[in-house]
C-alpha cells in the first residue's frame, strides 16, 4: 500500500485555543505530528508516502528529519476547501494502487496502528472498497457515527448516534475503486469527507470497519494535552 497523510486544514480551532503551530507541526510526545506519522507509515510498510500540507506551513524545522525517511516520499502543498478535496488531490499524485490514509491530527497507540494497517491490507486484498478506523471513544464536537454489522461491514454512516455507538477515527484504507469514487464526488461538487464516506455506503460499495479502543483527534488544546499524556503513558508501557 501507498501512504497518504492529509494535512490541508487550517487548524483554526487549535489556533483559537492559543496553539500557534499548525496541526502538521504540533508536538505529541515531543515529535511534530507530521513527522511522527511519516515515520509510522514507513515502519508499517508503506511502499511510498505522500504528504499533503496546507500552503504556507513552514516545514523547515522538520526537513532534515523527513530526509531520513527511507521510502520514496513527496510533500505537496495545497489550498483546498475540505479534507475531501485534499484527499482527491492526494490521490492524484499518489502511485496507483491501494492507499493507507490518515488525517494529520489522528493519534493512536503504536500497536493499534499496526493492527489497523494489517487489517486494512487483508480486507482490501479480499475485495473491500474502503476500510475505516472506528472507535467507541467519542470526544469530538462533530462526530461521524458508523453502524457496523457482525461481519465488520459498515451499513450506515451519519451525524446521529447509532447503536452500538462508534465514530470514525480519521484513518482509512482505500482501494483503486474508492479512489475513482472520490474523484467523481469532487467533480460532482461533493464538498465533505463525511458525505463521500456516506455515499460509498449508500451506493453499495464494500466498506469495512476495524474498531480501535481509543483514537484522539487533535482539534482543541485539551485534545493535544490529552494526547501528550496518553502517548507518554503508552510509551512507558502504562
Amino acid at each position: 500500500m501507498h501512504g497518504l497523510i492529509l494535512a490541508g486544514g487550517e487548524g483554526s480551532r487549535l489556533a483559537a485555543d492559543g496553539i500557534a503551530a499548525p496541526k502538521a507541526l504540533v508536538r505529541v510526545a515531543g515529535v511534530p505530528q507530521l513527522l511522527r506519522l511519516a515515520r509510522r507509515l514507513e515502519d508499517l510498510g508503506c511502499r511510498s508516502l505522500t504528504c499533503m500540507v496546507r500552503e504556507g506551513v513552514n516545514l523547515e524545522p522538520i526537513i532534515p528529519d523527513l530526509a531520513q525517511i527511507r521510502i520514496p516520499y513527496v510533500v505537496e502543498t495545497c489550498r483546498t476547501p475540505s479534507s475531501l478535496h485534499t484527499l482527491a488531490e492526494g490521490f492524484a499524485v499518489t502511485p496507483e494502487g491501494p492507499v493507507f490514509c490518515t488525517m494529520v491530527d489522528t493519534v493512536m497507540r503504536p500497536s493499534d496502528w499496526t493492527r489497523f494497517y494489517h487489517g486494512v491490507d487483508r480486507r482490501l486484498a479480499a475485495g473491500a472498497d474502503a476500510v475505516l478506523a472506528v472507535t467507541p471513544f467519542i470526544d469530538d464536537e462533530r462526530p461521524l457515527f458508523a453502524a457496523v454489522d457482525h461481519d465488520t461491514r459498515v451499513i450506515a454512516i451519519g451525524d446521529r448516534p447509532m447503536r452500538p455507538a462508534t465514530v470514525t477515527g480519521g484513518a482509512y484504507g482505500f482501494s483503486s475503486r474508492a479512489r475513482a469514487v472520490a474523484h467523481a464526488a469532487v467533480a460532482a461538487s461533493v464538498d465533505r469527507m463525511r458525505t463521500f464516506l456516506r455515499a460509498l455506503v449508500l451506493t453499495g460499495h464494500d466498506v469495512r470497519a476495524i474498531e480501535i479502543e481509543k483514537i484522539i483527534d487533535l482539534d482543541r488544546r485539551r485534545d493535544l494535552e490529552l494526547a501528550n499524556a496518553w502517548q507518554d503513558s503508552c510509551e512507558k508501557g502504562a
